[in-house]
């Protein structure tokens, strides 16, 4: 019996995708072995990468100006990578402090030798909200930030428009979750495992011209030229982790209808938790502010650590899996990426409500 999985990542993934997956394992694309036996340069891989390439851009509306890199050392490579090449030998570079991965990214960028500020942070607050007011440098080659935080639940729902530089972000955990406008972007990048496919792929879409800005002299699996200049084939990339966001593509495009469809169906789930969270006269308390709520991570308390062990402990055993609050924060997380399905969230606002009137 499959489980709801809730997990904050790596995530759910569309059964229907699953199953092709399992279908395939044996002989993909007729050629008589497993995707993760074929040369990443066999004409079905090279093929199959540029669909996956296309498709990505097809369903963010990017121009033909942005180009998409398959990178390895998911988000985390990133920290280091994005200052090495945009904010060399001290260059100044701001940074939206807003959670754990934007505090990491903040610190690479300082161990790499980036002149790195912040231009604000909620962490005096526990990270609790979005900033909406920024003290941001003149000089500053980029501003970066996070789109949304897996560990505290908040999510931005507008970006900063009065930026100084061409905005940064870790979309890791919203990516393909909603629609966005990327025009003051120049570079944005997502680990796959949240809602495009499994763990082992990094997407980094970047501003051709932004790009060719970029510090030359640093060592080649650092440096973006060398994924653009090798098509993201310079050493050999993770193709059974693209080819399986490919299917994930295909499933979001055909299936689901694109993104406002899934924003659309995304919104309700939250909305719905949410809703339950708000109900409950105080007994599951959310610890995000309203108007910094994420869609995606649902983070909530109950009244003692106590009952949230026995909580979690029950809803496995219904069936409900990966609740457990990040490890640096504890509480309850519902990850409610694009493949956890709605009848999930259904049935753990059921389980709320029954464990509600046994304990509250």
């Amino acid at each position: 019996m499959r489980v709801y999985n809730f997990n904050g990542g790596p995530a759910a993934i569309s059964q229907s995708v699953l199953e092709r997956v399992a279908n395939e394992t044996l002989d993909w694309n007729g050629t008589g072995m497993s995707i993760m036996e074929n040369s990443h340069r066999a004409k079905e891989v090279v093929d199959m990468a540029n669909k996956v390439n296309q498709d990505i851009k097809e369903l963010l509306g990017l121009s033909e100006e942005w180009k998409v890199l398959f990178c390895q050392g998911g988000a985390s490579l990133q920290f280091a990578m994005v200052a090495l090449n945009f904010a060399p030998n001290g260059a100044p570079c701001d940074y939206i402090n807003t959670g754990l991965w934007s505090t990491k990214a903040f610190l690479e960028a300082k161990l790499c030798g980036a002149g790195a500020r912040l231009a604000a942070s909620s962490e005096a607050d526990a990270f609790t909200y979005i900033p909406s007011e920024f003290d941001f440098s003149k000089d500053s080659n980029y501003v970066y930030l996070t789109s949304n935080n897996t560990v505290r639940g908040t999510q931005w729902s507008a970006f900063p428009k009065n930026a100084p530089a061409p905005l940064i972000a870790d979309f890791s955990s919203d990516f393909l979750s909603r629609t966005v406008d990327f025009s003051p972007f120049a570079l944005v990048f997502a680990g796959a495992q949240k809602n495009l496919g499994p763990a082992g792929l990094t997407i980094v879409l970047v501003r051709e011209n932004f790009l060719q800005k970029g510090a030359k002299n640093i060592p080649h699996m650092l440096d973006y030229h060398t994924y653009l200049e090798h098509e993201s084939m310079y050493n050999t990339p993770p193709v059974h982790a693209i080819y399986v966001s490919g299917l994930v593509l295909d499933w979001l495009k055909n299936s689901i209808g694109g993104l406002k469809a899934i924003e659309k169906i995304n919104r309700a789930k939250a909305a719905d938790l949410y809703a339950a969270i708000d109900d409950s006269f105080g007994f599951y308390r959310g610890t995000a502010r309203k108007d910094s709520r994420s869609l995606m991570n649902v983070t909530f308390r109950l009244p003692s650590e106590e009952l949230e062990k026995n909580f979690l402990s029950l809803a496995k055993k219904e069936g409900m899996v990966g609740l457990n609050g990040h490890r640096s924060v504890g509480g309850i997380r519902a990850s409610l990426y694009n493949a956890v399905p709605v009848e999930a969230v259904m049935a753990l606002i059921s389980f709320m409500k029954e464990f509600q009137k046994k304990n509250g």
